[in-house]
C-alpha cells in the first residue's frame, strides 16, 4: 500500500467503476461494428479515452475480476475457478477506496470466494458460495445468479417468477421496463439520489452475459441476418487442445446469427441505461467530478471458432471494452490508444486519480498518462492473459494430495502481441499463431527467430511478474532496510 497521500474531501473525484458481464471489445458503434448501436457508450468515449486494445487477465468470472480487483495476473493471485478463495493477503479496489475516506459501494456483485482462514464458524454462510462479496464493499443490491431482488420485485408486478432461470431467460416476453437491467439501475439512481458527499460506486451489471434473451423490444430490435458471421473453426481442431472438443457450439449458423442479434439487443438496453446514468450524473451537476471507468470481467467467444461462452486461449474470449474518463484531464478526451493496456491497470489507475499509492502486489501499472494525452513512459507491447480449467476435468482439485501438480497443467498462458499469439500449456505443449498474416488463429508461426522471441518474451514477463510483496525489504542486524512492506490489508 506504501506511502497514502490524503485528498482532500472537497477535491476528490467521485467514482463510478462500472463491469458490463461478457463484453466484447469490437462490440461498440465507435469501435466500428457493423450493427450494434451504442450511442451513450460511443458519447463516453468521445468523452474521454477509449483503450482500443484492452484485455481481461483470465477468465470466467471469479478469476478475471480477482485481476481486476487486485490489480494481479493470475499467476500470483491464484484464483483459477468461480469458487477459488481470494487470499486475504490481497489488497484491492474496495479497501483502496476506504482508506481514501469513501465507503465504497456495490450494486450487483464481485464474485470473489472469501478466504475460509478468516473464518473460525463452519457454517459460515460465506463458505457456502462463490459469489462472496469483495472486502471493503457496502452490498447495496445483492444481484448475484440468484437474481432475488429483482425476482421480488417482479413477482409484486404479479408475474410468476417460480424458476429464477426460466425467468431470466425469458426477459422477451416482458416489457423492456420490466428487466433485471431495468431494476439494477432504478435502483442505483434511488440510491444515488442520497448521496452528497464525494462517492464511490461498482455498478457490477449482469448484461450482456446468457441467457441470450434480451428484454422486450431489444429482442427484436436487430435481424440476425445482419449479424457478422464468426471466425471460423480452426482446420486443425483436434490438435488445438482437448477442451475444445468438450466444449462444441453445436449450432447451425443460423443459431449462432440469433445468438448475436441477441446480445446487441442486450448490449443496446444496457446502453440506454448507461444514458441515463450519465444524464443524471449531469443533472447533478457531477458529470465533470466523477471518474468513470468501463470495462469487463471477460469477453464472449460468440461462436468464433466455433464456441461460445468464454474459454481457452483465443482473444474472443479475452478483448474487452476499456473506456476511461478522467474530468480532470480533458485536453485527452476523445482520443484513442492502440497502445496494449490490461485490467490490472484499472487498479493503479484508480489509486492515482484518487490519491492514494499503488500497492506493491500490482502487476500492472496506471493509465494516467494516456489519460493525460502523454505518450506512456513504458508502453506495453503485449498483452498477457491465463486460463486454468482444472475444476472443468472432473476430480479432486489436488487430485492425490500436495506433491501432485498435475493440475497445475490444466492451465495455459497467453501472449498477445501486435503480430503473434503464443499460447503455452501447462503440460509442456504449445502454438504459436501468426496473426499479422491470418487474425482467425489458424496459421503457425514458421520463422524460428520470430517464435524464439516470443517465448522468449514469455519467460521475461512470467519472471517480472513474480510476487514481490515482501522483496523490497530486508531484515539485517541493523532493523529492517529497503522499502517498507505494505501492511495486510484490514477487511
Amino acid at each position: 500500500m506504501g506511502t497514502v497521500t490524503t485528498m482532500p474531501a472537497a477535491d476528490r473525484p467521485n467514482v463510478l467503476f462500472i463491469t458490463l458481464d461478457q463484453y466484447r471489445a469490437d462490440s461498440l458503434g465507435c469501435a466500428g461494428h457493423p450493427v450494434v448501436r451504442t450511442p451513450n457508450l460511443d458519447a463516453l468515449a468521445a468523452a474521454g479515452v477509449r483503450f482500443a486494445r484492452h484485455y481481461a487477465q483470465a477468465a470466467p468470472c471469479a478469476p478475471g475480476r480477482a485481476a481486476l480487483y487486485t490489480g494481479t495476473y493470475q499467476l500470483n493471485n491464484r484464483v483459477v475457478a468461480n469458487g477459488t478463495p481470494l487470499d486475504a493477503r490481497f489488497d484491492n479496489v474496495a479497501l483502496v477506496g476506504r482508506r481514501a475516506g469513501y465507503a465504497p459501494a456495490l450494486f450487483g456483485y464481485s464474485d470473489q470466494g472469501y478466504d475460509p482462514r478468516r473464518l473460525d464458524d463452519p457454517a459460515d454462510p460465506r463458505l457456502f458460495t462463490w459469489e462472496g462479496v469483495l472486502p471493503g464493499f457496502d452490498l447495496i443490491l445483492d444481484l448475484d445468479e440468484r437474481h432475488q431482488p429483482w425476482l421480488d420485485w417482479l413477482a409484486g408486478l404479479g408475474y410468476d417468477v417460480t424458476d429464477p432461470d426460466v425467468a431470466l431467460a425469458t426477459e422477451s416476453t416482458r416489457p423492456a421496463e420490466h428487466s433485471v437491467t431495468q431494476f439494477f439501475t432504478d435502483t442505483f439512481l434511488d440510491w444515488l439520489d442520497g448521496q452528497h458527499q464525494p462517492w464511490f460506486a461498482h455498478l457490477s451489471f449482469l448484461r450482456p452475459h446468457p441467457p441470450f434473451d434480451a428484454a422486450g423490444h431489444y429482442a427484436t430490435m436487430y435481424d440476425p441476418a445482419d449479424s457478422p458471421a464468426p471466425l471460423p473453426v480452426p482446420a486443425n481442431r483436434l490438435s488445438v487442445h482437448d477442451l475444445v472438443m468438450a466444449h462444441p457450439l453445436a449450432a447451425a449458423p443460423a443459431d449462432v446469427a440469433a445468438m448475436r442479434a441477441q446480445y446487441y439487443g442486450l448490449i443496446t438496453e444496457v446502453d440506454h441505461h448507461l444514458g441515463r446514468i450519465w444524464e443524471t450524473l449531469r443533472t447533478r451537476g457531477e458529470w465533470d467530478r466523477t471518474l468513470i471507468v468501463v470495462t469487463a470481467d471477460h469477453a464472449e467467444q460468440l461462436g468464433d471458432q466455433g464456441l461460445r461462452g468464454k474459454l481457452l486461449h483465443f482473444e474472443s474470449s479475452y478483448h474487452i471494452l476499456g473506456i476511461v474518463r478522467d474530468p480532470a484531464h480533458p485536453t485527452a478526451h476523445g482520443t484513442v490508444v492502440d497502445d496494449f493496456t490490461e485490467n490490472v491497470d484499472i487498479l493503479p489507475t484508480i489509486c492515482e486519480a484518487i490519491g492514494q499509492a499503488v500497492p506493491a502486489q500490482c502487476d500492472g501499472q496506471p493509465l494516467t498518462p494516456y489519460l493525460r494525452g502523454e505518450p506512456h513512459p513504458a508502453p506495453k507491447d503485449a498483452a498477457y492473459y491465463e486460463f486454468d480449467w482444472r475444476d472443468l476435468a472432473g476430480g479432486d482439485l489436488i487430485p492425490s494430495g500436495a506433491f501432485d501438480r498435475h493440475a497445475e497443467t490444466m492451465h495455459l498462458a497467453v501472449r498477445r502481441s501486435a503480430e503473434h499469439a503464443l499460447v503455452h500449456f501447462g503440460n509442456g505443449s504449445w502454438h504459436c499463431y501468426d496473426l499479422a498474416a491470418d487474425p482467425t488463429w489458424q496459421t503457425e508461426v514458421t520463422d524460428p527467430a520470430a517464435l524464439l522471441g516470443e517465448l522468449q518474451a514469455m519467460l521475461t514477463w512470467r519472471a517480472n511478474h513474480t510476487d514481490r510483496t515482501l522483496t523490497g525489504t530486508l531484515l539485517g542486524r541493523t532493523g529492517p532496510r529497503g522499502r517498507r512492506p505494505d501492511p495486510l490489508p484490514t477487511p
